[in-house]
């Protein structure tokens, strides 16, 4: 398959246009080599990441996060991000949580989806539900809240946006890296699942796309924190 095959697939789902001005989406790193058989699908670029690619003899790497800085080292393999775009575009990466969890989106408000429940559930139950999904859950209920109905998510680094699910009228929040302050100040119930965990759902979303036109396999990758087993 062309390289620009490739990218004329990618830019469809996720148009590049939606990404935020500050974000390095699209190509990091391009080389002459124009026929690309085989991809690697990532959510990080890194080191290991590259050597993995190489011994796979994959032509490109397709990642989540974008490099804002290519080490010289990583100048040999094609490299393609979506990001921000990627988080923006319909049945991106919130969306696909929203779907893994066996949920319905019913409005969006930029990057924030909302799920409104047919029939409230308590804040247990809900939890139970994402910690299938990831077993690093923690969550926050400030105000001892029973029962949640409207949902705000947000995969990756949401907290911004917890103000933003609050106006909007959601009871609970669903995100990754929760910031200490803005938790303790929170008026609504917060879920963090992990950043990693919020996002990987979408590779599988990426290899769908792909598969049919070239070999696709995934990186070894999981998340840098590690829990104490007691």
């Amino acid at each position: 398959m062309q390289k620009a095959e490739i990218y004329a697939l990618l830019n469809n789902f996720a148009p590049p246009e939606l990404a935020e001005d500050w974000d390095c989406s699209g190509i990091a790193v391009e080389n002459s080599q124009n026929e690309i058989k085989k991809v690697m699908l990532t959510l990080t670029v890194t080191d290991d990441i590259v050597k993995q690619a190489k011994a796979h003899n994959c032509d490109m790497i397709i990642s989540h996060h974008p490099l804002f800085f290519v080490p010289f080292k990583f100048k040999d393999i094609n490299i393609f991000s979506a990001h921000t775009n990627l988080d923006l575009a319909e049945g991106g990466t919130t969306d696909e949580l929203i779907k893994q969890l066996g949920l319905t989106k019913s409005t969006q408000n930029s990057f924030v989806r909302y799920v409104e429940l047919q029939n409230p559930v308590s804040v247990e139950e809900f939890a139970l539900r994402l910690a299938k999904i990831s077993p690093n859950l923690r969550y926050v209920n400030n105000r001892k809240i029973k029962k949640i109905q409207k949902i705000g998510f947000c995969a990756g680094s949401g907290s911004d946006f917890i103000e933003t699910a609050e106006n909007d009228g959601a009871d609970a929040f669903v995100t990754g890296d929760l910031k200490f302050h803005t938790a303790v100040d929170s008026k609504i119930v917060l879920f963090d699942i992990g950043h990693f965990e919020s996002e990987i759902l979408i590779l599988k979303v990426l290899e769908k796309l792909l598969k049919s036109k070239v070999e696709v396999i995934f990186s070894k990758e999981s998340s840098p924190f590690r829990l104490i087993k007691q």
